[in-house]
């Protein structure tokens, strides 16, 4: 019966997202890869995340070797075991951005995706569910916005301590109302549609409808505005570093090593801007990659 409805519906709603099939996943991977910019930042991504990943097999030196004698060493290949110099202690700053990259990715990607589980779930069950439910949940994520983001990171950390997983409680917090309200909003305009009223005058249950005519249309959106967000998390999440409510010494983290190579900004500025070149980067190819995604999804497009 969803078949014989959902042609229809697409007829008449044509902004209206149809039931996501294998042929609309095709479509979406079609334009993907007819989209170099997209392509190009991903394969960045890719380079960066194996970098990382296999940082133990590749990274030269120890992380945590320290040696007042090598410390601030330039960049450049006049010394060919530092290529990118050393830090304020001596420490080779190409093994330092290889294991940082591993912290930054995990503080930044973690908290998106238990905000997209958390915040995704609440946000389809108050846009399926209306009435009171959908007031109770969209008004405490009212409370969240009342503070922006940076803000509310810093004090929630502030208040629980710094670490890894305070931080990255902090992050969830910061990210689960904006998820929800993407959500919500998706869902409300799903759930009224031709399909879906087929399916309730057939008698399917609220779990059914959900699981087979709802989430199929809404993770989509959802998930493309969650990958968003990560570069956003990878942010606040140096930035708490920095300020030193995220990772604490001598763990490598791109944020707190921009912290500590403050010092040598004026003896050895090429090396204090590395982390932040790191962050800069990391962040933009996400957000390239997510605008390909939504425009790949974007089946008016």
């Amino acid at each position: 019966m969803s078949t014989t409805t959902a042609t229809p519906a697409v007829l008449a709603l044509p902004e209206a997202a149809p039931v996501k099939g294998r042929g609309y996943w095709q479509g979406v991977g079609r334009r993907l890869s007819r989209d170099p910019v997209t392509l190009f930042f991903g394969f960045v991504l890719l380079l960066m995340a194996l970098a990382i990943l296999f940082a133990p097999w590749i990274a030269p030196h120890d992380p945590y070797q320290t040696s007042m004698i090598r410390r601030l060493r330039p960049i450049g290949f006049q010394d060919w075991r530092y290529p990118l110099g050393t830090d304020e202690l001596g420490r080779d700053m190409l093994t330092r951005l290889l294991y940082g990259g591993r912290l930054s990715w995990f503080l930044g990607i973690t908290p998106v995706l238990i905000a997209f589980v958390i915040g995704g779930t609440l946000g389809v069950v108050a846009g399926f569910a209306g009435g009171w439910v959908n007031m109770l949940i969209m008004r405490t994520t009212d409370v969240f916005y009342a503070f922006p983001s940076v803000l509310l990171a810093v004090a929630i950390s502030g208040a629980l301590g710094p670490g890894i997983s305070n931080a990255m409680l902090s992050l969830t917090l910061v990210f689960i109302p904006q998820i929800i309200r993407v959500a919500e909003s998706t869902t409300t305009s799903v759930r009224n549609l031709d399909y879906v009223e087929s399916a309730r005058a057939s008698g399917a249950g609220a779990f059914t409808i959900v699981r087979a005519h709802v989430l199929p249309n809404v993770l989509g959106p959802i998930f493309v505005y969650a990958t968003s967000l990560i570069s956003v998390s990878m942010i606040l999440a140096s930035g708490l570093s920095f300020l030193g409510l995220g990772t604490k010494p001598p763990e490598p983290e791109w944020g707190l090593m921009l912290n500590t190579l403050r010092t040598a900004i004026y003896s050895q500025p090429l090396i204090a801007m590395l982390p932040g070149v790191c962050i800069f980067l990391t962040s933009m190819c996400f957000n390239m990659v997510s605008d390909g995604l939504r425009s790949a999804m974007d089946v008016r497009g």
